[in-house]
């Protein structure tokens, strides 16, 4: 079969889609044969097998174009500016073209698109994809994207409908999908998490006085509203920042204008293994997102048995159970989320219970074995309805 998607890891270790490598080595196990088609960017090579997983990459513009992939900007990049409208439609258009090929030689009996925009669209023509059934996989900015303007909805209903199977990774998004387009029942599946990777540490590594992000420093993930909790906060802590975004610049003024610029560290893009140290080390993980469509980041620092405070906002509310498996506070309120995390910090049975409680859930849920096993089974029920 083939992923067809935007975003996948660019090298062992990259963050960028990551949670497609896993899914791709997991149903490996159950026997499932996945092929990627990803696009091209600069020093990526077009053929490669990266960890046990065949990767095929496609030219779609001029090299200095290329730019619409793995930085989470190609809404940004199109809107603002005709160069990145001209690489879109190369995409669009290379894609099919890449995807109709790579099916065809390598006799591909399913194709799977994740996020219904770009990948979804380009395989919902049949030629496209040599006739073969559809999945289509829903993440979050996706869906976020049908709700805008009126084309965009038609558009999605009407590639919702090429698929032989819809699937979502929270049930947020799956309410989403569902109001805009009625007639469909997207089921939820979780991407997996590396459980192997992801581990918790012993308590004596934990620092008691380190809050720890990790996102795109743009509105959605909601850093702004981290920065004016972590201002209000009592106690006088530390910030460890990992991500990069278009907000950046503006995001580091704002600490400086709030006074904390000092108690920041601010990390840049890192790859997943040099997180798991990060994770293991802080005294509580903070996610202010807005509409995540999950929140892999809750799941990554649950693993490692560190407490986290969230918004109670999109699917993030599917992984936290309040006051058993980390804390939710209202959305947008930074003094209810600088209390929150004051109290994590000063009440250490209590994020040891956060911590411990999150690590079980997530183990049960995200588990590459039991998410693989879920796939596999959906993809043959798919060839079997199919074939008959």
């Amino acid at each position: 079969m083939v992923f067809v998607t935007h975003s996948y890891p660019r090298f062992s270790g990259d963050a960028a889609g990551s949670f497609l490598l896993a899914l791709a080595q997991a149903v490996a196990k159950h026997d499932v044969h996945v092929d990627v088609l990803a696009p091209s960017a600069h020093g990526l090579a077009a053929h490669e097998r990266l960890d046990g997983i065949p990767v095929h990459r496609f030219r779609y513009a001029p090299r200095a174009w290329e730019t619409l992939a793995y930085t989470g900007t190609m809404a940004e990049t199109v809107a603002r500016s005709l160069t990145g409208k001209a690489a879109l439609a190369g995409y669009l258009l290379s894609q099919g073209r890449a995807l109709r090929s790579l099916v065809r030689r390598i006799d591909a009996d399913l194709v799977h698109a994740h996020w219904w925009f770009p990948a979804g669209l380009v395989a919902s023509s049949p030629r496209r994809r040599a006739g073969r059934p559809l999945v289509i996989t829903m993440h979050g900015s996706d869906v976020r994207l049908a709700s805008g303007r009126a084309w965009t909805h038609r558009r999605f209903q009407l590639v919702l409908g090429s698929a032989a199977a819809l699937t979502v990774v929270s049930n947020w998004l799956a309410r989403q999908a569902t109001e805009m387009a009625a007639q469909f029942n997207p089921a939820v599946l979780p991407m997996p998490v590396d459980t192997a990777l992801f581990t918790a540490a012993a308590p004596a590594t934990r620092a008691r006085d380190e809050i720890l992000f990790v996102g795109r420093l743009n509105e959605q993930k909601g850093l702004r509203f981290l920065l004016g909790a972590f201002a209000r906060m009592r106690q006088r802590l530390r910030l460890s920042v990992v991500g990069e975004g278009p907000d950046g610049t503006e995001l580091r003024s704002l600490a400086t204008t709030l006074g904390i610029a000092e108690r920041i560290t601010w990390h840049g893009q890192l790859p997943r293994e040099a997180l798991v140290p990060l994770y293991q080390r802080a005294t509580v993980v903070a996610m202010p997102a807005l509409d995540e469509g999950l929140g892999l980041v809750v799941v990554e620092a649950q693993l490692c048995g560190t407490p986290v405070v969230a918004f109670a906002s999109g699917g993030t509310v599917d992984l936290i159970t309040d006051g058993e498996s980390g804390l939710l506070v209202p959305a947008r309120d930074e003094s209810a989320l600088a209390a929150a995390l004051d109290r994590v910090v000063a009440d250490e049975p209590l994020a040891t219970t956060l911590g411990n409680g999150g690590r079980v859930r997530a183990l049960t849920t995200f588990s590459p074995e039991s998410v693989g096993a879920k796939y596999a089974f959906l993809y043959r029920a798919v060839l079997g309805h199919a074939a008959a």
